[in-house]
């Protein structure tokens, strides 16, 4: 008989449960001083300057800087834009991304350093923590603490601060798109209508969520452009870097203990330059995706070896390959200059020249052309052959203008409308058009023809084809 198999049970040992995702630990950068440092407040004062500035400039009578989209139309300055105008904007935006891979292909990270938004909002506000909450270490000290009357008094301050700073910023946002007057009106009365409602609020969250809570977590996961930099890298790129050679190994020491004497680098692994990093990256652990290109590690590194008496540059802007053959500034800067770089230069330079040259040379009028499709040809009064169109006449210019309207390409093709118009500054308006022609005096089919529209001072031209149509 068939003996049954013994089964054995194995008892289930619980496990310790390991989360997928890291800790994502608060980062309370340190202030730093130096060259880097006030380039990058040099340009949050510029670029705040422009963004906060901008809508309140006048041109004329009206706001300097206007997108007006119930409109469609764009004011720059004295140049109005109409949607036909989108070639404008594609060559902003190929200039704005050829200028991204130069400046990227020469030194990195300098945007995302030192310009971008996201950048720029979060200095401004970690300067505003520092003024109420105090440096890194009173930071540190009263997030540790227990809830207390200082602490909410403090916490609420800043949070205030930073809430008006962001509907500031959306106020300004909204205000390039409403003329900023009104909105400054309708702002005491709270009357604004809803798209104005939910854009200052969108505006305002994004900027008080990105620069007040996220920061880092937005240039480390949420940008793109982390990703895709390295594409656009290569060992002659200009990068923060640390100098291991010199550096390493590193170690503390005294102030005055020789250094031809220690079997130590130049680095005293004071860790300054991890407590200054706005990602909280240590530099010296080499090229990582997270590094901005901001230099606060240069400038923090600088202080310290000047406190040594050690030369400068321990962590400094070089390239990979100068690294590592300890190359000159001479021979560094003459490696930026290689030929991608110059392709990227001249390419930048003549889309900017030939897109500034188009818009000087542009002409400030717009005409469009449509067939009325209710009535293709009709013979009316006195034998004649009519055609009617609908022209869509715009005036691009700030002052109002008389056009004179002539069509050609047919013989005895004559003009049985209006053939002057009044067009008001920076307006559009649809003209009915009726050409006529004798019947019988050409060939049935469709013919060619050309709508001209001018200024009667002879400033502006405009030539448009269509269609005659005459019946079989």
């Amino acid at each position: 008989m068939q003996e049954s198999p013994v089964r054995k049970i194995i008892p289930i040992v619980p496990e310790e449960e390991v989360s997928l995702y890291e800790a994502q630990k608060k980062l309370y950068p340190r202030s730093v001083t130096g060259l880097f440092a006030r380039w990058r407040w040099f340009f949050v004062f510029l670029t705040q300057l422009v963004f906060y500035g901008l809508p309140w400039l006048e041109w004329g009578q009206r706001q300097a800087v206007l997108f007006d989209l119930g409109a469609r139309r764009f004011y720059l300055f004295g140049v109005v834009l109409y949607p036909q105008d989108f070639i404008y904007l594609t060559g902003l935006l190929v200039i704005s991304a050829l200028s991204l891979f130069l400046f990227t292909a020469v030194a990195g990270r300098l945007w995302c350093g030192f310009t971008c938004p996201q950048t720029v909002y979060t200095e401004i506000f970690l300067w505003i923590e520092r003024k109420v909450e105090g440096d890194r270490s009173a930071r540190m000290r009263l997030d540790a603490q227990p809830a207390s009357a200082r602490k909410l008094l403090k916490k609420g301050t800043k949070h205030f601060l930073w809430i008006a700073l962001s509907l500031w910023t959306g106020f300004t946002f909204v205000g390039y798109f409403t003329p900023i007057q009104t909105l400054w009106a309708e702002a005491f009365t709270l009357s604004f209508g809803p798209w104005e409602w939910f854009w200052v609020n969108f505006y305002a969250i994004a900027t008080y969520g990105n620069a007040g809570f996220l920061r880092e977590q937005v240039c480390k996961y949420m940008c793109p452009y982390a990703r895709f930099q390295s594409a656009m890298f290569d060992r002659d790129t200009l990068i923060v870097s640390y100098d291991a050679a010199r550096g390493e190994p590193r170690g503390a020491r005294s102030r005055k203990a020789d250094l031809s004497t220690l079997a130590l680098g130049s680095c005293v692994d004071c860790t300054l330059c991890v407590q200054v990093c706005p990602t909280g990256i240590d530099i010296r652990e080499g090229l990582q995706y997270e590094c901005i290109g901001c230099a606060a590690c240069v400038d923090v590194c600088d202080t310290v070896m000047d406190k040594m008496n050690y030369p400068r540059g321990l962590i400094r802007f070089s390239t990979q390959n100068a690294m590592a053959g300890q190359w000159s500034k001479a021979q560094l800067w003459r490696r930026v200059r290689r030929p991608r770089v110059l392709v990227y230069s001249a390419i930048l330079v003549a889309l900017c020249v030939g897109l500034l040259w188009s818009l000087l040379e542009r002409t400030p009028l717009k005409v469009d052309v449509v067939r009325d499709r209710a009535a293709l040809s009709r013979i009316v009064a006195g034998g004649k052959l009519e055609n009617v169109y609908r022209l869509q006449i715009m005036n691009a210019t700030e002052q109002p203008q008389r056009y004179r309207i002539t069509a050609s390409g047919l013989e005895g093709l004559a003009l049985a409308s209006e053939s002057e118009v009044d067009i008001g500054p920076a307006e559009s308006r649809w003209v009915p058009v009726r050409l006529q022609i004798g019947y019988g005096s050409a060939a049935p089919g469709s013919h060619a023809i050309e709508f001209n529209v001018g200024d009667v001072a002879g400033e502006s031209h405009v030539s448009e084809k269509s269609i005659f149509l005459v019946p079989r």
